[in-house]
């Protein structure tokens, strides 16, 4: 059996599928002003209200870039300062109405993805390929961070 593409190695093959999942995503977020940097500070919001300092240590990134971010966020009515926070100098964040509903259409994207790639690989070889997904990210150092909600963006992912 020939080979359709002798040159692709897996991480070209592992860039260009995320590149066509993000567009895929970014569409069904039309009209919302996300951008995909955006996504890995709503998914951190996802687990609870933190400051633009703590989401800066967590994710590894300058609390500037971050608060430059929320503050687009906020402006995009995705997320709010938590109300009755008390200290005005630690200032909370957390996803209002609109983001969880962004949130939630990003999700329904990625499932449909999911529905898509299981009905063309098959129920095992579709599990088969989580798995070797799963202890791939383990293998980068990644796994630990995923499962925090708190991967490093890509540099400049969250600059206009």
């Amino acid at each position: 059996m020939e080979e359709r593409n002798p040159a692709l190695d897996m991480s070209s093959a592992l860039t260009l599928l995320g590149d066509a999942v993000t567009q895929r995503v970014l569409r069904a977020l039309d009209g919302t002003g996300l951008r995909p940097g955006h996504g890995y500070l709503m998914q951190r919001l996802v687990t609870g209200p933190a400051t633009a300092t703590e989401i800066a240590a967590e994710l590894g990134i300058s609390q500037q870039a971050v608060s430059k971010a929320l503050k687009e966020l906020g402006d995009l009515g995705h997320i709010e300062v938590v109300s009755g926070a008390g200290d005005r100098r630690r200032r909370p964040m957390t996803l209002t109405a609109t983001g969880r509903h962004a949130v939630g259409r990003a999700r329904a994207a990625r499932r449909e993805i999911d529905e898509r790639l299981r009905d063309a690989l098959g129920a095992d070889e579709f599990n088969a390929t989580m798995a070797a997904l799963r202890t791939a990210l383990e293998a980068l150092g990644l796994g630990d961070q995923v499962r925090r909600r708190a991967v490093q963006p890509p540099a400049g992912s969250l600059e206009d």
